[in-house]
């Protein structure tokens, strides 16, 4: 009879018979010791969490700050419907655990943004697999991941196509060396006045309508002190205004009990008819595009409600003109026949109802009812209501709010699917395409792990039947990317005893220069601005998890960037309050260009002849000397001085100095 531990021998062989085969014993023994972390647990985590364990990488940590909605069990085969609301990173631990029970899953539910994920942590790991839909998160972790010196593994999917890049500092370009185009947003006063398209409504009906009657927002005033500040139309703005504060009352009858009348059309006059009425009033806004129609609630219920579009010289050369809205089920603004036929098939291609497209009647009977659904929520106990893509009622209230709008606006209104898609923001998923692109991700893994690094590919799956898959050699550095062509440095401190001037010079060590120091866009110091020198990090705000960016000021050395992190457990607590790396930082010397292009023209205004203005030069503050008497001021600093003067600026050390050649003195 064999024993257990034969049969135990026997199972783990089997197990990882195949894995053995197509990547070699050594290579699973390895695999076996390798820390990965990874990031995500969605659409291509949870393929990806299943990929490794299978493979037999031995030490898993999972991190994800999201939980599981209804909409995710599609392709998120990790999850059942008993799992919705809980963390991602718990179940799908708890479900891939089963597959390889030699692999040690250690899943959280945090944010990857949190100071407890600093760079000391992230060195912890062999290497880091991406599997995140968040743009801000992606380029968070590809910097942690270029400051600490961990291989990387970026992927993405959007329907058919995926994507899948390797990542190395030194040897390919990073995740930001290629600029991303950023998110589309729009101006407040064309969301909450003057809308042209379908998306405006939705975002209307969505970030402000829901919040501003359900939520917590208010009044808005955030949202308009900034627009003012950007200089967009202050009539609107005040108009605007008046808006928001007249909500108060219609946020009141939504939430009291003892409300006797029809909540549903109280809301509606307010947004759909008077707010209109109100905007129509400035006229100005209305010369170069049609004027919205305010709607009319018992004409809509009645069927005999008609949008008009009024005539305008800027947009419109006849008369009036009547606009119907045609959608699928063949009726303009009217009632929609109650027959069972209608139903069936209200779309020519799909009889789901969320595919429908609605006439003007069907959504204001679909605004009352989420309208009264969500009031009467709120009456039960919730304090506020924010929109969820799975959540029926603020999705029927978004969907209907928004065509209501849109037909006011004259714009095409868009079935309750489509409004799902935008609002939600759902980028199209495929389950297929999250498996394919999970497989690449574990052989270029294998790749890193290996040191391959002329076997490191670009992988693309692309629409196209023929070659659905296409392949490319990576790129260098960019070499005037901003994060990986820094020169990355770690100092163990203690944020509240260790001032910026003692980081500084710490690091710089005996090569003193003048610099600027930086947290991310906050300016700390610089040569002509040193308050904060003497300050603590902590004072600063700047602790564990955050970089401190020193950029020489003379262009001559590359740029040093220190990652934070904490002293060691076993630091004595009479010991120095921070530990330099050791050797220092060497950034490289920059190269100067060569040639400069030939000089533009000038467009400054020459002074008149026989023409000279004096004035003196003003300080940004006078210093004292230990008496307390004005001392002398250092106008600027040496290298400062040095470009003034090449522009042609000449700068006295004392009123007393003489000007031997024919000077213009400005301030």
């Amino acid at each position: 009879m064999s024993s257990p531990s034969m049969n135990g021998a026997r199972k783990t062989s089997s197990r990882s018979a195949h894995a053995q085969a197509i990547l070699g014993p050594k290579l699973c023994e390895r695999l076996s010791e390798t820390k990965v972390l990874l990031v995500g647990a969605g659409g291509i985590g949870c393929e990806l969490l299943k990929n490794i364990v299978l493979t037999g990488f031995g030490h898993i940590t999972l991190l994800d700050l999201d939980t599981i909605d209804l909409s995710n069990l599609n392709r998120q085969f990790l999850f059942k419907k008993k799992d919705i609301k809980h963390s991602k990173a718990m179940v799908a631990a708890q479900t891939a655990g089963a597959f390889n029970p030699n692999v040690n899953i250690h899943p959280i539910y945090a944010n990857i943004k949190e100071a407890q994920f600093d760079i000391e942590w992230f060195s912890g790991f062999d290497i880091v697999l991406n599997a995140l839909d968040n743009l801000d998160a992606r380029r968070h972790v590809n910097k942690m991941c270029m400051a600490a010196g961990v291989p990387l593994v970026e992927s993405g999917t959007a329907g058919y196509l995926g994507q899948v890049q390797p990542l190395l500092k030194d040897r390919t370009e990073c995740f930001d060396c290629v600029p991303k185009p950023t998110p589309t947003t729009f101006p407040v006063c064309t969301i909450r006045s003057t809308p042209s398209q379908p998306i405006h409504c939705i975002v209307w009906a969505k970030s402000y309508l829901l919040p501003q009657l359900f939520g917590e927002d208010e009044d808005g005033t955030d949202e308009l002190d900034e627009a003012e500040k950007q200089g967009e139309n202050a009539e609107e703005i005040a108009a605007l205004r008046k808006e928001a504060l007249a909500y108060k009352a219609v946020r009141s009858a939504l939430r009291s009990a003892q409300t006797t009348e029809d909540v549903a059309q109280r809301v509606f006059k307010k947004v759909f008819h008077s707010d209109i009425l109100n905007l129509l009033s400035m006229s100005d806004m209305w010369r170069a595009r049609a004027a919205p129609t305010p709607l009319d609630f018992s004409a809509i219920q009645e069927g005999r409600f008609f949008i008009q579009r009024p005539s305008n010289s800027s947009t419109t050369t006849g008369s009036a003109q009547i606009v119907h809205f045609q959608p699928a089920n063949g009726h303009a603004n009217g009632k929609t026949p109650s027959t069972s036929s209608t139903s069936s098939s209200s779309n020519g291609v799909s009889g789901l109802r969320d595919q429908r497209a609605l006439s003007l009647h069907d959504t204001l009977e679909l605004f009352i009812s989420s309208t009264n659904r969500l009031a009467e929520r709120l009456r039960k106990g919730e304090d506020t209501i924010s929109f969820d893509k799975d959540d029926d009622d603020t999705l029927d209230f978004v969907t209907a709010a928004a065509n209501l709008r849109s037909a006011a606006y004259y714009i095409d209104r868009k079935t309750r699917w489509e409004i799902k898609e935008m609002a939600g923001n759902i980028i199209p998923a495929i389950a297929t395409t999250n498996a394919i692109i999970s497989g690449l991700i574990v052989l270029q893994a294998v790749h890193l792990l290996r040191k391959s690094y002329a076997q490191l590919r670009n992988v693309h799956v692309q629409f196209k039947p023929t070659n659905p898959l296409s392949t490319s050699t990576m790129c260098p550095p960019n070499p005037k990317c901003g994060v990986c062509r820094d020169t990355y440095t770690k100092v163990l401190c203690d944020p509240a005893r260790v001032t910026l001037s003692e980081l500084v010079d710490g690091i710089l060590g005996s090569d003193k220069r003048e610099v600027s120091v930086y947290e991310d866009k906050r300016v700390l110091s610089d040569p002509d601005w040193d308050d904060n020198l003497e300050r603590t990090l902590e004072s600063l705000n700047v602790g564990r998890g955050k970089f401190l960016t020193i950029v020489d000021e003379e262009e001559e050395w590359g740029t040093i960037v220190v990652a934070l992190s904490i002293l060691p457990p076993n630091h004595p607590s009479d010991g120095p309050a921070y530990i330099l790396p050791s050797p220092l930082p060497s950034p490289p010397r920059l190269e100067k260009q060569q040639s400069t292009p030939p000089p533009a023209p000038s467009r400054k205004r020459s002074a008149p002849d026989g023409e000279i203005m004096e004035v003196g030069p003003v300080a940004k503050r006078a210093k004292t000397d230990t008496n307390g008497a004005a001392s002398v001021l250092d106008i600027a600093s040496p290298s400062k001085r040095r470009r003034l003067e090449e522009d042609g600026l000449l700068i006295l050390s004392s009123k007393d100095d003489k000007i031997e050649d024919d000077v213009i003195e400005i301030d």
